[in-house]
Parts: C-alpha cells; structure tokens; sequence
C-alpha cells in the first residue's frame, strides 16, 4: 500500500468558481494506509479495510461539476475518525496516562469506535498491541485538526459568499442495515439529529427527491448523525448540515470490496440527487427556514 506521507492526508477539490451554497465532505472514504499502522495491526488486506465508506468520494465527486467544493481524506477512518470528537479515546488502548480533557466515557469509545478507534467493523480489533499515548495524541495534532480545519475555513467562506451554507457530510452503510418498522432494506438515509442541524424542509426536500427518482429512503434511524453533523449545523444562523449515508449494498460488493457494475449508473444517479438539491436551494434561498435569521 502506498505510504500516506507521498501524499496529502486529504484533499480540497475546488470547482472554478463556487456557484451554490453547498459543501461536501467524505471524511471515511480514505484508503491510503501508513506502513507504520499495517505494522501495528493485526489486520492485513480487506480486513483492515472493513471501516471504510468504500468509494464515497467518487460517487459524491461530480459535486465539484456542479459548482461545490469537496473535501475527501485520504488516510482511513481506521487510522483516526474524524467524525468523532478530537478527544474521544479510550484508556484501554494506550500505554500511559490519557491527559484530563480526554473523553474517556462516550458510548462511542465504549463500542470502540473513538476518535483513535479499536475496531473495525464486525468488531474486529486493529491492534495487536497498546499504543503509547503520545502516538494517539500526536495523530489528533497532525490529522484530525488539520483536517478540521480545512472544513471550517470552507463552511465559512461559503457563509460569507452565500449568506448561508448546506453541509453534506457524505458516508456509506452496511448493506444488512434494516430499521425496524420498515419493509425492505434503506437505499439512503438523510441524517439532521433529529432536527438540530438542519432545517426540518432540507431534509423532508431530501427525502422527497430521493423517493421521487425510485430509492427507498428515511430519516435519522438508524443513523441521525455523527460530531461533523451536529458541531457544524447551526440552523438558525444558516448553517445546516446533513449526512447522507449510502447502503453500500448497490453499488460494491461487501466481501471483496470491488465496485459493481451498476456503480456508475449509481453515481449518475446521486449527481441527480445533487442537482436537486441545489435547485431546491436555490429555489427557497431567501426562506426564512435556510437562510440565517
């Protein structure tokens, strides 16, 4: 695997000029892996691979066509987990003291999956031994702040350009997800926590636009959104952000990892998806629901 230091830990892709209030963001869609963490792991091959929103920067990626920036990591969530608070560790996994300010009690560390995580998915653990503390820390200073911050400085220039802005934080979701109460497996789930960090009329908009071009779609259950969605969403300043989780299920193959032939007609398809939401956007900018109040 290439060594992640050959390349940037992630990437802006900017349009020519930023034409609609949006940014989107693929914060687990990395797959460069650092030598050093395939050497600390007990995992090889796919099985190391398991945690990533596999391609979700490549079907997300015509957004930049349609006038919005993207940021996409390129290290993996395995390594560190953006979507987390910056200090979600957990003491069982570091040899040392974890310095006061550390969340140590989270549901999220408790399952593992803290901002530095244990496991990947089928609860599979990463290490083969404890890391020293000053590792943990030191991954959160050069990978996750830096990553941060470059979200920041684009949701505020989008703010200051638009006068407000819309957040897609973009993810993927096992293929088994059911939700209970529902027939069928979800094709797509729109995430708003329930409400907080983003207009109740974007996220039915979502629905609905979803519903309309044939997949089957819900909100919030089980996925209503991770520390992205609810630190950036400030609805009622014009800040609203969604994650859109796709059911990775149409379009890779969950057990060896390659994309299926469908998925480019997948992508045309969540393009489409994008369009709409711009011109929804668009449509309503000066509503008071979107715009800052």
């Amino acid at each position: 695997m290439p060594e992640i230091r050959e390349y940037e830990l992630f990437e802006v892709h900017e349009p020519v000029s930023q034409t609609i209030p949006f940014v989107y963001n693929s914060p687990h869609s990395g797959r460069i892996y650092p030598p050093e963490f395939i050497a600390q792991s007990r995992l090889e091959g796919i099985a190391i691979r398991r945690s990533e929103d596999h391609y979700v920067d490549e079907l997300f990626g015509s957004a930049v066509e349609l006038g919005a920036p993207m940021l996409a990591a390129n290290f993996p969530r395995a390594y560190l987990d953006v979507n987390r608070e910056p200090y979600e560790l957990d003491p069982r996994m570091f040899d040392g003291l974890l310095p006061p300010y550390a969340n140590i009690n989270s549901l999220r560390v408790a399952g593992g999956l803290g901002t530095i995580p244990r496991i990947v998915a089928e609860n599979m653990e990463i290490y083969a031994r404890r890391l020293p503390v000053q590792e943990g820390l030191d991954r959160v200073e050069a990978v996750y702040k830096p990553y941060h911050a470059a979200l920041r400085r684009l949701i505020a220039r989008t703010h200051v350009q638009f006068g407000f802005g819309v957040l897609i934080d973009c993810h993927s979701m096992p293929g088994n997800v059911r939700v209970a109460g529902c027939t069928g497996r979800p094709d797509f789930i729109i995430g708003d926590r329930y409400g907080t960090s983003a207009s109740a009329e974007l996220s039915r908009a979502a629905i609905a636009i979803l519903e309309e071009m044939g997949f089957a779609a819900i909100r919030n259950k089980p996925y209503a959104g991770g520390f992205i969605t609810e630190h950036y969403g400030r609805p009622s300043r014009g800040l609203h952000a969604l994650q859109i989780e796709v059911n990775r299920a149409i379009y890779v193959d969950e057990v060896t990892l390659e994309k299926r032939e469908d998925f480019a007609a997948v992508a045309d398809a969540v393009a489409a998806f994008m369009r709409q939401m711009a011109d929804y956007v668009e449509k309503f900018a000066g509503d008071r629901a979107l715009a800052a109040e």
